[in-house]
């Protein structure tokens, strides 16, 4: 047997198959609630779905209402109220919260490793959105004014630990939410 003959009978082996229900769920585009219901069972815990989160699509829809040249934020407004105007403005809204709230923990936001575009980018005191995971670049309200900045640029490496957020669409508090 050759070495690719080899491999791939390795891959087979020891790649899980998945069940016929996930299969059929991913075939109707339903896979996302359907898995996560799936592991829950598989894994012994409360059988519930977790809430969906914004998508790439809705990310864009989030950075667009912050680019938008027409939108105009009051220069009194700090970072945390201009995120909040374009989460609102974007269709996503939440309660207003300071920066070192959703810092802490917000019940509208889940907290994630990886960002992806529309994602908060928080540190304790300041708040941004996310416009390039790959380019570590944000929207925020800095010294300039509004602009874009790297979230990896010294200055806010000095400002401490880094967190990341995802919006939770439909969240209990915002039923309107969903889209």
């Amino acid at each position: 047997m050759n070495a690719k003959c080899a491999i791939a009978v390795l891959i087979m082996w020891f790649v899980p198959s998945q069940s016929s229900a996930q299969q059929q769920a991913q075939k109707s585009g339903r896979s996302g609630a359907i898995n996560r219901k799936i592991e829950n069972k598989i894994g012994g815990t409360q059988d519930r779905t977790i809430p969906p989160t914004l998508t790439p699509d809705d990310g864009l829809t989030v950075i667009a209402a912050a680019l938008d040249l027409r939108f105009q934020v009051p220069s009194n407004r700090d970072c945390s109220h201009l995120v909040h105007a374009i989460y609102d403005r974007a269709g996503f809204p939440y309660p207003y919260a300071s920066s070192s709230d959703l810092y802490g923990g917000s019940h509208d936001f889940r907290r994630v490793r990886s960002p992806q575009v529309g994602d908060l980018v928080a540190w304790r005191g300041h708040l941004g959105i996310v416009v390039n995971p790959a380019q570590h670049t944000f929207f925020s309200a800095l010294r300039s004014g509004l602009g874009i900045d790297s979230f990896n640029a010294q200055y806010w490496k000095e400002r401490g630990q880094v967190r990341f957020y995802r919006y939770i669409k439909g969240s209990r508090r915002h039923p309107s939410a969903a889209r």
